[in-house]
């Protein structure tokens, strides 16, 4: 992987729109360009610019990177990957997985009310199919409430880790809980129940759920593939590697420890990091004509707004 300096040098004016055209078709932010962001006018969806969820969810290499965090932190549940070993075509296509939580992540951030109204409800109706047992026997229902909980978790403290680590915009004091308490609306209309809306509420519920995980044979066959992932990157320097190891560095500790990522994984992690962050404002500067400038335009204001917190 090249070092920081190459990486933004590779990352030059001329780069930013391979970049541009890379975000948008590599990872449409709606199914089949189903969804309308510019219309209707004034309609702020279901959290509206003034929100921490469209400041956390504008920043790209936050939420690629806490994206493949949240993959991650995911298989360590055994009967959260039952539901997905069984019922999903995550062998042959894992990049399609990350496709979709992207695009209802973008959808349910920056839609319209009714337009992300309906997707919810559309994923609702996906769950209520997807059923079966674990490998201890245990059954499962991929609309459970406590399952549709740890899926929430895991992707909202991800996106958070990421949009910390890689924005380059200090929270503002209250930021955190703000956004906990904004985005679990989602969890919970999907059905999820007592779903954490505090910075302090997830650090607890991860202490309370860390006995139920296991870093199993599945777990690792999900992460290989995860490994071999193809992102069709827009400039040599950004690696697939780039931004799985950027991503690695957003896991709790607790993870980290449960995964047994060694020494030499934790470093490149680290290594991995920086060179995001150093290069994070170019997808900033690349990407001014995203589904998050245009809602803001929807709404009459400037899609600077959202680099800044009030």
């Amino acid at each position: 992987m090249p070092s920081p300096p190459n990486l933004l040098g590779l990352l030059t004016r001329p780069a930013r729109e391979p970049i541009r055209r890379w975000v948008l078709g590599a990872f449409p932010r709606a199914g089949h360009g189903s969804l309308d962001y510019d219309h209707p006018h004034g309609d702020p969806g279901l959290f509206g610019p003034d929100s921490a969820t469209w400041r956390v969810h504008s920043d790209f290499p936050g939420m690629l990177a806490g994206g493949l965090a949240a993959l991650t932190l995911q298989t360590l549940h055994p009967l959260a990957l039952a539901g997905v070993w069984d019922h999903s075509n995550f062998r042959g296509d894992l990049l399609g997985r990350l496709r979709r939580t992207t695009a209802f992540v973008g959808g349910t951030t920056y839609a319209p009310r009714a337009q992300a109204e309906a997707l919810i409800e559309h994923v609702r109706q996906i769950h209520t199919h997807i059923t079966g047992h674990g490998e201890d026997g245990r059954p499962y229902a991929a609309d459970d409430p406590a399952l549709l909980t740890w899926v929430h978790v895991t992707e909202a403290y991800s996106f958070l880790q990421g949009y910390r680590r890689y924005s380059h915009a200090a929270l503002a004091m209250d930021a955190a809980d703000r956004y906990y308490g904004e985005v679990r609306r989602i969890a919970e209309a999907l059905g999820a129940r007592e779903v954490p809306a505090s910075e302090q509420a997830v650090h607890d519920y991860f202490q309370r759920i860390q006995p139920e995980l296991a870093y199993t044979e599945r777990s690792r066959v999900v992460l290989g593939l995860l490994s071999q992932v193809h992102l069709p990157v827009p400039a040599a320097g950004l690696s697939r590697d780039l931004f799985l190891h950027a991503g690695a560095a957003l896991l709790p500790g607790w993870a980290t420890e449960l995964l047994g990522r060694t020494p030499r994984q934790q470093r490149q992690a680290r290594l991995a990091a920086h060179a995001l962050w150093t290069v994070a404002p170019v997808f900033r500067a690349a990407l001014k004509d995203g589904i998050a400038s245009r809602a803001c335009r929807r709404m009459d204001v400037p899609a600077e707004q959202l680099q800044h917190w009030t």
